[in-house]
């Protein structure tokens, strides 16, 4: 994609990140220094996919869990 088709789409960006949860009851991480943060997206259906792949390779560890978190959401909250 050209810089140009960048510019003229609208971004929604996505921040996609995880860690190894206390336990299955809440949201509190074990370690927040040893969080993953795996990266940010220009779209929902992006974050979506490489959330997918990080969740299932941590199949084996049921306390580690990956998030996506939507930044517009928090840059521009009037804007859904």
């Amino acid at each position: 994609m050209s810089d140009n088709q960048t510019e003229s789409k609208e971004q929604l960006l996505h921040l996609v990140f995880g860690g190894e949860l206390t336990s299955l009851e809440n949201i509190t991480f074990k370690d927040l220094e040893g969080l993953d943060i795996v990266g940010i997206y220009p779209n929902y259906a992006s974050a979506y996919s490489v959330w997918k792949n990080k969740a299932q390779s941590t199949v084996d560890n049921a306390n580690m869990r990956y998030f996506i978190v939507h930044m517009h959401r928090l840059l521009e909250p009037e804007v859904n």
